[in-house]
């Protein structure tokens, strides 16, 4: 990112910008590098504006994500910010998918952990039909069983297995475009923006919700994180989960500096005002980057990530249910329809006694 400016050349006034988003205006590049460059004494200003942008479609929901490392490393591709790619010797898990039961265990936390959606995610290129079959096996018993959201992010994927993944039951594919298509080539050379775009297209046409977002904190300019924002809008993802990049030793770029709390902010106000009716997330790094200043990035974001990311820690579920409450904002479980057939059947919420009758752990 550009370096914030500390005072601003001219002023703008968020809480206009904010009436012209809810009656329908599209915001420019140029109001979206204002956003990223608007000086700190207008953080909270904006933060205002936009979280009566987030308060208009999204009320005081968060929505909350439980992610399972189904397949750790062992990945072809050679993407610099990943502990898990080819090039990384960063000191991780390495381990092949996950059998049924570990899914399980992992559907039975994600319960526990008052999420919404589980995401199942499994590193490498795209998977292969054995892989995704048994994936989808699971996923029909992990929404017998639990009624959850589910999403998987498998990498590339063909047509055929997007129709396999969304007739068992998946409801939503993750495949991040991480950065602009002007900056990508900077950060993975084995494959193209394109190929992203066209999984993501692959699996709307199958009928899939899209989960779309990007990594903050690479290197990229301001005109990048503009130029990504305005893709996944004209893309109409469902989902946006924003991450700030946590340098990671052992890979390209364990060496980039960190975020401050105030930057990230701005970058969530900024996929706010784009996008204002997609779910955003508040994702990987946010820790590390926003560090005393988490709660105040859910005036913006209305999802997060609970307990721990793919290869590094989050903090306690305890902490993000206590941030919730402190902010007088709502986990909200059961608005999606796999929820409401399983409370049908069974007569009420799934709970960690029912995951522990079951034998699949907690």
């Amino acid at each position: 990112m550009d370096a914030p400016h500390v005072m601003a050349d001219r002023s703008t006034d968020w809480h206009a910008l904010a009436d012209c988003v809810l009656d329908g205006h599209r915001i420019t590049v140029e109001e979206g590098l204002d956003i990223l460059r608007s000086p700190d004494v207008e953080l909270l200003d904006l933060l205002a504006a936009t979280y009566r942008i987030r308060r208009r479609y999204h009320g005081h929901k968060v929505h909350l994500y439980f992610l399972k490392n189904a397949k750790s490393g062992l990945c072809p591709e050679d993407c610099g910010y990943c502990s898990q790619s080819i090039i990384s010797d960063a000191p991780i898990q390495r381990y092949a998918l996950l059998n049924e039961t570990k899914l399980m265990e992992g559907a039975a936390r994600a319960v526990e952990s008052q999420a919404r959606t589980y995401c199942i995610v499994a590193s490498g290129r795209g998977p292969s039909d054995r892989e995704v079959g048994h994936i989808a096996s699971t996923v029909k018993k992990i929404k017998d069983e639990y009624g959850l959201h589910i999403c998987c992010c498998l990498g590339l994927l063909t047509p055929d297995q997007a129709q396999t993944l969304k007739a068992a039951g998946v409801d939503r594919i993750n495949h991040n475009l991480n950065s602009s298509r002007g900056f990508y080539e900077k950060i993975c050379s084995t494959h193209t923006y394109e190929d992203r775009i066209n999984t993501l297209k692959t699996c709307r046409d199958a009928g899939l919700e899209l989960c779309s977002g990007l990594i903050v904190g690479m290197g990229e300019t301001d005109r990048d994180l503009v130029d990504v924002a305005f893709e996944l809008r004209d893309l109409a993802v469902h989902s946006t989960p924003v991450n700030f990049l946590h340098a990671i030793d052992g890979t390209p770029l364990g060496d980039v500096r960190e975020l401050t709390p105030r930057e990230c902010l701005r970058a969530l106000c900024l996929f706010r005002m784009a996008n204002p009716q997609a779910e955003l997330r508040v994702s990987g790094g946010r820790e590390v980057n926003l560090r005393s200043m988490q709660a105040m990035s859910l005036y913006a974001a209305n999802s997060m990530f609970v307990s721990d990311y793919l290869t590094t820690k989050g903090q306690p579920a305890e902490d993000d249910f206590k941030m919730v409450e402190d902010l007088g904002f709502e986990i909200i479980i059961g608005d999606h329809e796999a929820h409401q057939e399983w409370k049908a059947r069974n007569g009420g919420a799934p709970t960690v006694a029912s995951c522990e009758t079951n034998g699949c752990g907690g």
